[in-house]
């Protein structure tokens, strides 16, 4: 089953409320302890091994499991377990809560996306790291330029993990796209043409919904692209033209995989990943091709490591050790992965010959020549903030989509 991406703040807005979801291993390792007061020195290595239960909210273990698994081999002083379990985004908060507030802690570290890592902020249930241990992860100064924006959104409370420029691009099946439109006016005129040939996923609950609906108002020259709500009048006009040629829009990803693998549609938005992924995993043909808009600005994305508050001195100062080791380019560059989350690294350094032969072998075969060019040249910009993106969402769902998905 393919890796589900990342699920947006829009579905996480009511996660308080949400019951705790999923199993969770007990809190084991060293003795029991109190927990680490906010901004506590920290021991350099924990007192005893200490084992670690990792919630992954965002199909983070594809990038950094072997991070993780190789600090736990090299450094079984340090640690000597890990447990992972897997949950969406939506339920994080409902999960982690009630173990913050009850002092009781079963996840001790937490994989999530900037969705994920806001909600948690907005609950106060994480300890600030960066704020806090800054010293002790001076590995972040090595953060390419653009990973270090996405990092400043964290507020000083996550770790960024792993990063990608995104996109947005386009992906078409070359037997039906015979002119590959690269302009939004083009894109339209093609969709019009060939109705019920082009689609995308409800933004809400798909990585490139989310990028193609805030990198649009970039490419069409919007008054604020970081502003849905008073900057996007070209952009929300244009959607709603577009969506004339569109009967339904998918609740996730994945049904656009299956959409363009089984031929309903021809042409979508997609992400260097999303490009890669589903052909190297073959759940496209290998025949599917790529391509970018004649001018265009990346919108960036990011995945990040979390602490819930109440974890012991110990275990801290494991995971802080843990991420530290994470941040060197030998390590991060295992985030090559099978392209999930192309290039993947967020660390100077960390270049495609220091991944593993199979990463490379990937990218060799279902990577495109233009993708390292064009993520030099072209422009990056971070994402909405949560707050924006929920209101963009919440816009989309009214006026674009409104009849022609199901929420979940």
């Amino acid at each position: 089953m393919f890796v589900q991406r990342i699920t947006y703040i829009a579905s996480a807005v009511a996660v308080a409320a949400l019951v705790v979801t999923g199993c969770s291993a007990p809190n084991s390792g060293s003795a029991p302890q109190t927990a680490a007061k906010s901004g506590a020195t920290i021991p350099a290595k924990p007192s005893a091994p200490v084992s670690l239960h990792i919630l992954d909210v965002a199909g983070n273990q594809k990038l950094t499991r072997t991070m993780i698994d190789d600090f736990v081999k090299a450094h079984s002083d340090v640690i000597s377990s890990v447990t992972w379990e897997t949950g969406g985004a939506p339920d994080l908060v409902g999960n982690i809560k009630p173990q913050v507030a009850s002092g009781k802690l079963s996840v001790d570290l937490v994989m999530t996306g900037t969705d994920g890592l806001s909600a948690g902020i907005g609950q106060n249930l994480w300890i600030p790291l960066v704020t806090d241990y800054g010293a002790r992860l001076s590995n972040q100064k090595n953060y390419l330029a653009p990973a270090a924006k996405m990092q400043a959104l964290a507020e000083g409370y996550g770790v960024e993990t792993v990063y990608y420029p995104s996109g947005p691009l386009l992906q078409y099946n070359p037997s039906v796209v015979k002119t590959v439109p690269t302009t939004p006016a083009a894109l339209l005129a093609w969709a019009k043409a060939n109705p019920g040939k082009f689609g995308y996923a409800r933004p809400a609950n798909s990585g490139p919904g989310r990028t193609f609906l805030m990198g649009l108002p970039y490419i069409l020259g919007d008054k604020d692209p970081k502003d849905p709500v008073n900057g996007w009048a070209k952009t929300w006009a244009y959607l709603k033209d577009l969506g004339s040629t569109i009967s339904s829009y998918p609740t996730g990803t994945g049904q656009v995989i299956s959409n363009m693998a089984d031929g309903t549609w021809a042409l979508i938005p997609t992400t260097t990943g999303w490009d890669i992924n589903p052909r190297a995993l073959s759940q496209e043909p290998t025949t599917i091709k790529a391509a970018p808009f004649d001018s265009f600005t990346w919108v960036t994305d990011a995945q990040y490591a979390a602490v819930p508050k109440g974890q012991t001195a110990d275990k801290l100062s494991a995971i802080l050790l843990l991420l530290q080791d994470m941040l060197t380019p030998d390590q991060n560059a295992k985030a090559y992965d099978n392209g999930f989350f192309y290039p993947g690294p967020a660390i100077t350094g960390a270049t495609l010959h220091k991944a593993p032969k199979a990463s490379q072998e990937v990218i060799a075969t279902y990577g495109r020549t233009w993708y390292d060019p064009l993520i030099a040249k072209a422009p990056k910009a971070t994402p909405l903030t949560p707050a924006l993106m929920v209101k963009a969402f919440d816009i989309w769902d009214r006026t674009i989509g409104s009849g022609k998905f199901k929420a979940k």
